[in-house]
């Protein structure tokens, strides 16, 4: 499954080798939300793997960009108890300078660069239920 948002680029963080044979770059996005007149702030803490790593290189924090990724989760079972852990892992980034849509095709309704307007409540970093959200037409 492929997924894009588009956000400000937050903190990029530098190249991780975990293995001889593995190396991640975590970065985090800054999303705009907006529910019933209210802005709400979310932050997503995604990753480049491999080679991916060096896409980041040409952007820098502060950046309007539009992320491709995947999601992908792991299970696995220590000490008998069974554990999940799930990766946003972006395969591709791009500008999204002026002029460019605030809202990317597969990005979920809302969604919008944290500069599209100001947040009428700045404090406020809750995230509701899609059932909380009265979206009827009337």
């Amino acid at each position: 499954m492929s997924l894009e948002v588009t956000g400000k680029l937050l903190v990029k963080n530098p190249t991780q080798v975990v293995s001889d044979k593995f190396r991640k770059r975590e970065f985090v996005l800054e999303l705009a939300e907006e529910i019933n007149g209210s802005t709400y702030t979310n932050f997503a803490k995604m990753q480049l793997v491999q080679q991916k790593c060096d896409i980041l290189d040409r952007f820098n924090e502060g950046d309007t960009v539009k992320v491709s990724f995947n999601i992908k989760g792991n299970r696995w079972e220590k000490d008998g108890k069974v554990n999940y852990i799930t990766n946003l892992d972006a395969w591709r980034i791009e500008a999204a300078g002026v002029g460019a849509p605030a809202q990317s095709a597969g990005a979920p309704a809302g969604y919008a660069p944290a500069n599209a307007a100001p947040a009428p409540n700045p404090g406020n970093f809750y995230n509701p239920s899609p059932e909380n959200v009265d979206d009827l037409p009337f």
